[in-house]
């Protein structure tokens, strides 16, 4: 099937695609998106002509107005024939990122970090290859759709080619996390697809490196240990860059992620700063308390150099990025360019 772009050009949908993202993506189309899994907006379209089925229509991304004027998400709708739609320009996506590309994976191990977060290990039968800090799909059984998960490594040593690590949390009542910790041994095979994202580590500019903040709250370990790795790999120089990590957590129960950041090593280029928002009353803590972006801003207030000095990456719940986003953007000035993050809703 073929799909054009209005005022754009067009590309063809292969027999067995999922949705018209990944089908856009994959032909090369720098189709705007970022969740891709329904949650933020970012990828809504017009359909101008042509059948197209939606896939799950009650999508979060699309507002009540939205579907009343319309919209679609194009990693929820299918085309079912040619088709003809208007999306607006993805902007200044640099070129050179690892296309995406779904292939049946095996799980090696899993291991438990925290009572309700765990690394998974996949191999995979080709090396498509991803960027610190970027993502892919996990379909598991018997759920429909997919779930996306952020890699927890980063691109390492040739004997790692082809491996996919990621922290993935059980979420109570969640079909997609359940499954893959209830039916997923290893040695299972399920499909993966990626790399996908936005928020991957950014190379230092050779004149004036700028240090990098990673602040990580829930799963969002995961994304932040990448691009942590990724800056911690650069080579030792007297300019290299630093990691300032502020990673925020429930209880004391959930510490295994703060050995995870530690065992990451580093020396004295890596700093790690572990919130509580809600200490086990009885149980040793002499750490900080609350939420995790006053401690940032506490912290690199401390420090005594501008926001605008950091390149700054953050994952996790929804309200944390919120906050993140209001602190860098609207208090601090701190230029886009400088400002990482995908959204996961």
């Amino acid at each position: 099937m073929k799909v054009q772009i209005e005022n754009g050009p067009a590309f063809e949908v292969a027999a067995g695609e999922d949705s018209l993202l990944r089908a856009a993506l994959r032909a090369g189309f720098d189709f705007p998106y970022e969740c891709s899994v329904g949650g933020c907006g970012a990828c809504r379209f017009d359909l101008l002509d042509g059948p197209m089925a939606t896939l799950w229509e009650q999508a979060p991304g699309l507002s009540e107005r939205d579907r009343r004027r319309g919209k679609r998400l194009a990693c929820q709708s299918l085309p079912l024939g040619d088709c003809t739609i208007r999306v607006r320009p993805a902007g200044s996506e640099p070129s050179g990122l690892p296309a995406a590309q779904r292939l049946s994976a095996t799980l090696m191990t899993r291991r438990a970090v925290t009572p309700d977060l765990s690394e998974f290990t996949f191999r995979l039968p080709a090396d498509p290859g991803f960027r610190a800090g970027q993502y892919a799909l996990l379909y598991p059984p018997g759920v429909q759709g997919a779930r996306a998960y952020s890699f927890s490594d980063a691109p390492g040593e040739p004997a790692d080619a082809g491996i996919w690590r990621f922290m993935i949390r059980r979420v109570p009542g969640g079909r997609g996390s359940n499954a893959l910790f209830d039916q997923v041994s290893p040695g299972d095979v399920i499909d993966l697809d990626g790399p996908y994202g936005h928020a991957w580590l950014r190379s230092a500019d050779a004149d004036h490196p700028r240090d990098v903040v990673c602040v990580a709250g829930g799963s969002g370990l995961g994304p932040m240990l990448s691009v942590a790795r990724g800056v911690l790999a650069e080579a030792a120089t007297a300019s290299a860059r630093r990691v300032h990590f502020f990673l925020g957590l429930r209880t004391q129960a959930e510490l295994g992620a703060a050995a995870e950041v530690e065992s990451l090593g580093g020396g004295d280029r890596l700093q790690l700063t572990t919130v509580l928002s809600n200490p086990t009353e009885g149980l040793a803590w002499s750490g900080p308390t609350g939420f995790v972006h006053h401690q940032v801003e506490a912290t690199l207030t401390a420090l005594g150099r501008p926001f605008d000095a950091y390149d700054h990456y953050f994952a996790g719940p929804p309200p944390m990025v919120e906050a993140v986003q209001e602190l860098l953007m609207v208090r601090r000035r701190v230029p886009f360019g400088q400002i990482h993050f995908d959204r996961f809703v």
